[in-house]
């Protein structure tokens, strides 16, 4: 679907979120909005949301679950699902992630399996050429345009052949897909994976960028993670500034997802990102009096300076400075990869990719597509990957095998985290037992059928498995047969599976 331009200035913005809804319509100087498109129902609105379009805030649909980096074909159902949102919101522009966030199913004849996560594209031609082909897919099916975001990333693929900007410049040059850039997540990958923010700046097309997330985190470790709960930092605004001393972005917006501050202290660090914008030497930006003194800039700073923070700006010289030349791109595979048919497979792969199926599977592939060779090569790489991170399995060959299990530890952790807060009264019921016994049942069984349903299983599990009082055992019943309108275990089965389970280890 043809778009027209949709680069008027957006300004400065918030992440609204239903527990900040009143603080950020109280808030002043906000001039847009951006909501998770998955929370919101297109007929049922918030009210928060529909006074602040009444009162002209624009209101932008931010997509977490589409996975268009990943090796199939976008799903009609959740680009509908986007587009619908996008209408009812009135929005100038839709956005998701370039990301994977489930592999398997038929392209690997496998169980697919759900990350509850964005896990980073690996960055070769091949997934490149996937990568454009579904960006095409979905620009046709929605009705305004669509911004694409970099992710954070915690572990890196073997074999990659472009740097982030060079390959996030090969995307727009593609396809004329927009960029949002998140400059909390090029501070990210500084700490976690080496790579200069000031290099993929250098490289990417600023002139792209449609609007610039801002989000805190906390180092622990040795490792960054971009929580989303904690204040904004003195390093990641440094990429701001980076970013602003290049282009004047269309707008910035503030992230918040949890251990949400008061109206004060967001006030404080949105006049930081407007300090930022306006005096792009931040030295002089939070060495103003009215900002050093304010809500959340004692503690931006606090954590900026803290253990593990590098002394030299993340935009600084200390990695290699960008070369200015982008690779070219191979015409008859790569070397080092084993493929067939001129392919080759997606790095830390060996098998078989041509029209007849997936590597090393026999399956069906859609010889009307245009990059099926390099979508069956991608999906086994995704899959075998998704495998070592969710189910157990073997971490793949090329792969940094204590930061694949840091991962999947993140990834648990996030798990029991979400289900907690989509069913409250589990951890309230189970209390210090609730994160054993949802480690117990998770390990072995990967998210399947949303969060909702996955607090269901965990619940009918702990029923059988947790070491349960009789107080808990008769609440968590009650809860359990309350969603399900089902008869829970009985002691017997109960015995007899909580029997079975200990002969099978």
């Amino acid at each position: 679907m043809a778009h027209e331009d949709q680069g008027a200035r957006l300004g400065v913005g918030i992440g609204w979120r239903p527990e900040i809804a009143d603080t950020v319509e109280a808030l002043p100087g906000i001039d847009w909005v951006e909501v998770v498109a998955e929370n919101i129902c297109p007929g049922h609105l918030p009210a928060s949301l529909l006074r602040l379009r009444e009162r002209g805030t624009k209101v932008i649909p931010h997509g977490v679950s589409l996975g268009i980096g990943g090796a199939d074909r976008p799903d009609p159902d959740r680009l509908a699902s986007l587009a619908a949102r996008a209408e009812a919101l009135g929005a100038p522009l839709v956005t998701e992630h370039i990301a994977f966030v489930r592999a398997g199913g038929s392209l690997t004849a496998s169980r697919t399996l759900e990350a509850g996560h964005l896990l980073p594209v690996p960055r070769t031609w091949d997934a490149l050429r996937v990568l454009c082909e579904n960006v095409r897919i979905a620009q046709d099916q929605l009705p305004v345009p669509l911004a694409l975001e970099n992710i954070a990333a915690l572990i890196a693929w073997p074999g990659e052949e472009l740097t982030e900007g060079q390959f996030l410049a090969e995307l727009v040059e593609r396809t004329g897909v927009r960029l949002l850039i998140d400059v909390a997540n090029l501070h990210t990958n500084r700490v976690n994976r080496g790579e200069d923010p000031a290099r993929a700046l250098d490289e990417l097309p600023v002139e792209s960028i449609a609007y610039v997330h801002v989000a805190g985190g906390v180092e622990k470790d040795g490792v960054w993670h971009d929580t989303h709960a904690h204040p904004v930092t003195e390093p990641v605004l440094e990429v701001l500034a980076e970013l602003r001393s290049r282009v004047s972005p269309p707008g910035v917006l503030l992230e918040r997802d949890e251990d949400f501050p008061g109206a004060e202290e967001l006030a404080a660090e949105l006049d930081l990102i407007r300090g930022v914008l306006d005096t792009p030497q931040l030295r002089d930006v939070l060495d103003t009096p009215q900002l050093v003194g304010a809500g959340a800039a004692p503690a931006a700073r606090a954590a900026g300076s803290g253990a593990g923070t590098p002394a030299a700006s993340p935009c600084g010289g200390a990695l290699p400075s960008a070369t200015g030349a982008t690779p070219l791109e191979p015409t008859s595979g790569r070397p080092g990869l084993t493929g067939a048919a001129g392919t080759t497979g997606t790095a830390g792969v060996t098998g078989t990719a041509d029209d007849t199926g997936t590597a090393g599977v026999t399956g069906t592939a859609d010889v009307t597509d245009p990059v099926h060779s390099s979508r069956s090569s991608l999906a086994l790489a995704q899959a075998s990957l998704l495998e070592a991170l969710v189910a157990g399995g073997p971490v793949p060959e090329g792969f940094d095998g204590p930061r694949i299990r840091v991962q999947a530890r993140a990834l648990l952790a996030k798990r029991a985290r979400i289900v907690a807060k989509v069913a409250p009264e589990l951890p309230r019921i189970l209390g210090s037992g609730f994160r054993p016994a949802f480690v117990a049942y998770a390990r072995p069984r990967p998210l399947r059928d949303g969060y909702r349903r996955d607090a269901l299983d965990f619940a009918e599990h702990a029923l059988v498995h947790a070491p349960l009082t009789p107080a808990q055992l008769r609440e968590l019943t009650h809860w359990w047969q309350d969603r399900t309108d089902a008869r829970p275990p009985s002691l017997t089965s109960r015995l007899v599976r909580a029997a079975a389970a200990l002969v099978g280890r």
